[in-house]
């Protein structure tokens, strides 16, 4: 079941929440809504399920319109951030409760409920816990029995609003995982909110990212990463850090590192804003023949397998390096050293500030 979402544009009084916002998710795509707080992410993903309605635009879901469907004619699983489980029933009847109020001669008959809710507990691994209450299960457990509820009405597409938000980061992050391998089984057509960059990156085949109700970019995450469309999009995506460069002969240049810059410089351009991240750059204690700038080392710190440096450049810009533990062992930083930084790179994300 393909999604797709045609001009669509919601107020809140004079507050524009969603400003002709377009999109297409194809049938079995599992699409990230990415974005920071107030981007628009979640009243989009409740206009797509109809629990809002927007003041403008078309909703089509496998090229049929369902613009003006309300939330159960659409038929389309819902997961919220915080599970919304009835605390009062088991994970069993939590389960089956969608099944068991359909009408008439759409509810199924007992014995092929019981079946179905403990093939969806099993694919979520939870059948073992078929008779536990909401509050004998952990965070991330509940988050699964939600899933499974709203699979088990057979949706025509699954929308998640930040499923993992309540949760801690190692949870998240396991079901993170899980989720892909889920969606990889079911090839369900999925969006999910988020505002989590790894975890967009991570379970999503692509990403639409937000800002103030429009639309920035819609990609892979391997295209939103290497080829970001403007300024907000590179610094929303990973760490990122930014230099004061000159201008000459066709690349950017700080100090003695010269790169090329992602777009060509506009005629009379002399200075700009030069984006590199984190892993990108390298730190060496002697000058190379290499292309380079001078630096001073301000802190050094290890966070699990790799150390973050933070450095200041001889032009003044605060910037930080990620190395792993053994080159941090062969260099031996420490607050005060003065190094050399080049780059892995031979491009840069460029934004020119001056111009005749």
């Amino acid at each position: 079941m393909s999604i797709e979402v045609r001009g669509i544009t919601k107020r809140f009084g004079e507050f524009h929440a969603l400003d002709r916002v377009n999109f297409r998710v194809e049938s079995g795509e599992l699409v990230a809504l990415l974005g920071p707080s107030g981007s628009g992410k979640t009243t989009l993903l409740r206009i797509i399920a109809g629990l809002d309605f927007a003041d403008e635009g078309t909703i089509y879901v496998n090229e049929q319109e369902v613009t003006g469907q309300l939330a159960r004619e659409r038929r389309m699983g819902f997961v919220f951030q915080h599970y919304a489980l009835f605390r009062h029933m088991t994970v069993f009847e939590n389960v089956a409760f969608g099944l068991r109020v359909k009408r008439g001669g759409a509810r199924p008959p007992e014995p092929v409920i019981r079946e179905k809710v403990f093939a969806l507990l099993k694919l979520v691994q939870l059948d073992w816990m078929a008779e536990r209450y909401p509050s004998q299960l952990s965070g991330g457990q509940r988050q699964r029995v939600a899933l499974a509820r709203a699979l088990a009405v057979e949706p025509t597409v699954l929308l998640l609003d930040e499923p993992f938000g309540a949760l801690d980061a190692k949870v998240r992050q396991e079901l993170r995982r899980w989720l892909r391998q889920l969606h990889d089984e079911i090839h369900l057509t999925s969006v999910f909110v988020t505002h989590d960059q790894d975890e967009a990156m991570e379970v999503s085949d692509r990403i639409v990212v937000m800002n103030h109700g429009r639309i920035e970019q819609v990609g892979s995450p391997e295209e939103l990463y290497d080829r970001p469309a403007n300024t907000f999009v590179h610094h929303f995506l990973g760490n990122i850090n930014a230099f004061r460069g000159q201008v000459a002969d066709g690349k950017v240049w700080i100090g003695r590192l010269g790169l090329l810059p992602s777009e060509p410089p506009p005629p009379g351009a002399t200075d700009a804003t030069i984006y590199i991240r984190p892993h990108q750059l390298e730190i060496e204690r002697d000058a190379a023949e290499s292309q380079h700038f001078k630096a001073t080392v301000q802190h050094v710190h290890p966070i699990g397998p790799l150390v973050k440096v933070d450095l200041v450049s001889e032009q003044g810009d605060a910037f930080a390096v990620e190395m792993t533990q053994q080159r941090q062992r062969k260099l031996q930083l420490k607050k005060g050293a003065q190094v050399f930084i080049a780059s892995h790179e031979s491009t840069a994300f460029v934004e020119y500030l001056t111009a005749t």
